[in-house]
């Protein structure tokens, strides 16, 4: 089973090169499942309906999000219904929408830390109520880890190792080079990186960036614009053990 997993989708240029790069990579490698974390794909913070469909026209087939996904109420109804857009399965109890959904003979599972984040639920225990409660889960486990501290995903891919497929770190918007496949079987990366502007800075326009550090005053930053980075990962998985077999990264620039 081949999954590609996309890193966070920033604005209209990330729709764009989406919409521009998915149907190539879909033929090419000919993936069983494409996530794609769409929580930045609506003006570069949250997701809306409009969005959501245009990533799963462009070829998605599930897209996970982070803690900008409360950002547009209008998607909210889209979490409760047939959408497979899934929320960090860590939140509270009583938050609207699922952490998880089974697609493409896969489970794929959305966390979020807590380093640097927020106060949320454990997410390393959530995971291991996750496995332990699915009795009939399928042998592949996607876990999109939306986390700010490289410690907080290094030690989360080895908490999981040998327990799921791959553990896929987003939400810097950085890509790292450590991707690799842990000794009990489990792809890493600690961050897919971005599908975004590469003037910029982590997709937004850099004067705006800039201006907000030298000043300290708040306003809502802008999309970058300009040539587009598209950040991925791809994961080879052993149907029979769930095991990855391969793991590699895939960087491409459009526009």
């Amino acid at each position: 089973m081949i999954v590609l997993a996309v890193g966070d989708v920033i604005g209209k240029p990330g729709r764009q090169a989406c919409s521009q790069l998915l149907p190539e990579l879909r033929e090419r490698y000919c993936p069983g499942l494409v996530i794609v974390n769409a929580e930045n794909a609506a003006g570069g913070i949250g997701v809306t309906p409009d969005t959501a469909q245009e990533l799963l026209r462009a070829g998605a087939d599930v897209l996970t999000s982070g803690n900008h996904v409360w950002a547009h109420k209008d998607i909210i109804p889209c979490l409760e219904g047939d959408m497979p857009l899934v929320r960090p399965l860590n939140y509270p109890p009583g938050v609207p929408g699922r952490g998880y959904v089974v697609m493409g003979g896969a489970l794929v599972v959305n966390l979020i830390g807590r380093t640097f984040m927020n106060t949320f639920d454990c997410p390393f225990r959530a995971m291991d109520a996750l496995l332990e409660g699915l009795a009939d889960r399928p042998r592949a486990v996607i876990v999109d880890f939306h986390a700010e501290a490289t410690s907080e995903k290094m030690a989360m891919g080895r908490y999981l190792d040998g327990r799921v497929s791959a553990v896929l770190g987003t939400h810097t918007h950085v890509g790292t080079i450590d991707a690799q496949v842990l000794p009990g079987g489990t792809a890493y990366v600690t961050d897919i990186g971005m599908t975004g502007p590469v003037n910029s800075v982590i997709g937004d326009d850099s004067e705006a960036v800039l201006h907000r550090f030298l000043t300290m005053l708040p306003h809502r930053l802008s999309v970058g614009k300009g040539r587009t980075v598209f950040n991925a990962i791809l994961v080879e998985v052993d149907d029979s053990t769930g095991r990855a077999v391969r793991i590699e990264r895939i960087a491409r620039e459009v526009g």
